[in-house]
């Protein structure tokens, strides 16, 4: 069974850093790109924040989190990694990652699976 699950969320405050993770399973993630998207209280979902990609590369996509936000994958771990510095209250929201087959995008609709979340929360 395809399963993706976010880990690495809570509490921080406003400047800190947190690291989250997407470890996959049911499938080889050599194969794939792992995307990662947010949605805050009361907000549709954003699109695309950051992808890793052995197709298409690896980045981090709106002014709102470039320079702060960096994204890596371990395909032997089977794990890709969201890296936040300078965390703001802003980025308060639940953080999903998603597997798309070959190359990265921006359409959400692309992405054949999703992970439950993991919360993040910044305090200022």
């Amino acid at each position: 069974q395809v399963q993706l699950v976010e880990s690495g969320g809570g509490l921080v405050q406003a400047g800190g850093s947190l690291r989250l993770s997407c470890v996959v399973s049911g499938f080889t993630l050599d194969g794939y790109s792992i995307g990662w998207f947010r949605q805050a209280p009361g907000k549709e979902r954003e699109g695309i924040l950051c992808c890793s990609s052995n197709f298409g590369g690896r980045a981090c996509f709106p002014d709102s989190v470039k320079g702060r936000f960096t994204i890596s994958r371990d395909n032997a771990k089977k794990t890709v990694h969201l890296h936040m510095n300078s965390l703001k209250p802003e980025d308060t929201a639940v953080y999903y990652c998603a597997r798309r087959e070959n190359g990265c995008s921006g359409l959400r609709s692309s992405y054949d699976n999703w992970g439950q979340g993991t919360q993040v929360t910044v305090s200022s």
